[in-house]
């Protein structure tokens, strides 16, 4: 005999498996009187679950859509497939749902069964991605991160900065933001003072959680995307980069990530994108790949590699023209 939480939970499952449950079916399924399943389906009711009742020869219960979304109960093939689902999300390979994600992911594995997270880490373990663009991030780091950030709880960590030099960092996580191709981690560092980013795919190794601390108030009032946009534009650089870009600004805030440089429309034709120039070879060929006119007006080095790249264009064109003229 089920007791009556049990019942409960078992009268949940039941009424998420399919459109609609007769009532005498329902009942019997539970071996229980109607006069019980009415009751029980009454205490869903009063717990906010929205379950219609119907009366006649086809009459019985069904869940229906409600105004919030009610704690849901998956079998373990269910919990498995969206855990996977969520992982895949999380990482990135879905734009704008990423953080979304990892925050359901986080409470899906909190209460999932031991035996659940080896099933889930073996099929993620054989399941070879398709390669893409931007740097990869492990799903177990980010959750473990998102985690600590929720529960305030320290965090230590090896990092290696943009230069490649490595720290070891024990930091107050705040919360986790994902700006175009990259995840930032973005924390309280005691030992600077002050806040701090740091990108998530340069962190060695698994992170240490440590104690508890008090809650600050957040950076840009809690805005964390635009927190983490700003202090990558105000990274020192040796070469920044102006280039006038022939398109508005709205179509060119649509196709650079916000972490990639700061855009200001100049007219309604134009703007003007500044950056930092890590690699000139690099933003030589990701100018060309926007496939719009440009003008590049600084830095020097900048301009130099763009005509190196242009003169080799022109050799190369020269070439298939010439075997082509060959016959």
């Amino acid at each position: 005999m089920l007791t009556s939480s049990n019942r409960l939970l078992r009268l949940l499952s039941l009424l998420q498996t399919r459109r609609h449950w007769a009532g005498a079916e329902l009942a019997a399924t539970l071996a229980v009187h109607p006069r019980t399943l009415r009751r029980d389906i009454d205490k869903l009711r009063e717990l906010g679950y929205p379950i219609h009742a119907s009366s006649g020869v086809a009459g019985g219960y069904a869940f229906r859509a409600g105004r919030a979304v009610p704690p849901l109960l998956l079998d373990d093939e269910e919990a498995l497939a969206v855990a996977l689902t969520l992982r895949t999300a999380a990482a990135g390979t879905v734009g704008g749902i990423e953080e979304p994600a990892l925050r359901a992911l986080v409470k899906l594995e909190q209460v999932m069964p031991q035996r659940l997270r080896r099933r889930i880490d073996a099929l993620r373990s054989a399941i070879v991605p398709v390669p893409r663009g931007g740097a990869a991030v492990d799903a177990s780091l980010l959750a473990t991160l998102a985690a600590a950030c929720r529960d305030q709880l320290q965090v230590g960590f090896g990092y290696a900065d943009g230069q490649g030099r490595a720290s070891t960092r024990q930091v107050e996580p705040q919360g986790l933001a994902h700006t175009g191709h990259r995840w930032y981690l973005v924390a309280w560092d005691p030992a600077r003072d002050g806040w701090r980013t740091f990108r998530v795919d340069r962190i060695a190794g698994a992170p240490e959680i440590g104690a508890h601390f008090a809650p600050r108030p957040p950076p840009e009032g809690g805005d964390l995307r635009a927190y983490v946009a700003r202090s990558l534009r105000m990274t020192p650089q040796s070469e920044p980069a102006r280039v006038i870009l022939h398109a508005p600004r709205p179509v060119m805030a649509a196709r650079i990530p916000a972490d990639a440089g700061r855009l200001d429309a100049l007219d309604e034709a134009r703007c003007l994108l500044q950056c930092d120039v890590p690699s000139p070879d690099a933003l030589v060929y990701w100018l060309m790949a926007l496939d719009v006119e440009f003008e590049v007006l600084a830095p020097l080095a900048l301009r130099a590699r763009l005509r190196l790249a242009g003169e080799r264009l022109a050799r190369s064109l020269e070439k298939m023209s010439a075997r082509e003229a060959g016959g």
